[in-house]
């Protein structure tokens, strides 16, 4: 989620420093006294919509989330890709002509395999890494 976060900032956004401090949002921060399958276990769903939505052939999926920051504003070059229920930025993609520029405020990486959704993300960069078409 960092560099979701990162990502957009380094182009222009900005964030809400204590996301769950602001009206309307809810607290995602990391709970240290749960499990780690707790902790990531995927917790809300989120909206897709633009690429993402046809790369991973669903209109909603479930993430896990832990994150104490959100996208406030929104970084000129970056298409909004997912939302929380709360309309929460949860993953952006950056302009059509770059190879392959995806953040998500997820954590993909827990239990990459077992995740449909994770499989397909880590396809799609693997295959953009290799310069082939995905």
């Amino acid at each position: 989620c960092r560099g979701f976060q990162e990502l957009n900032v380094a182009l222009g956004g900005s964030l809400h420093q204590a996301v769950h401090d602001v009206t309307g949002q809810s607290d995602h921060r990391e709970r240290p006294n749960r499990s780690l399958d707790e902790r990531y276990c995927p917790v809300h769903p989120v909206a897709l919509r633009g690429k993402l939505r046809d790369w991973l052939g669903s209109d909603e999926i479930m993430v896990n989330s832990l994150h104490g920051q959100g996208i406030k504003r929104l970084a000129p070059d970056l298409q909004a890709e997912a939302f929380a229920e709360n309309q929460l930025i949860e993953a952006v993609r950056g302009p059509d002509d770059e190879v392959f520029c995806l953040g998500v405020q997820w954590h993909p990486e827990w239990a990459p395999k077992s995740n449909e959704v994770s499989v397909a993300l880590f396809r799609r960069f693997g295959a953009a890494a290799r310069g082939m078409t995905p």
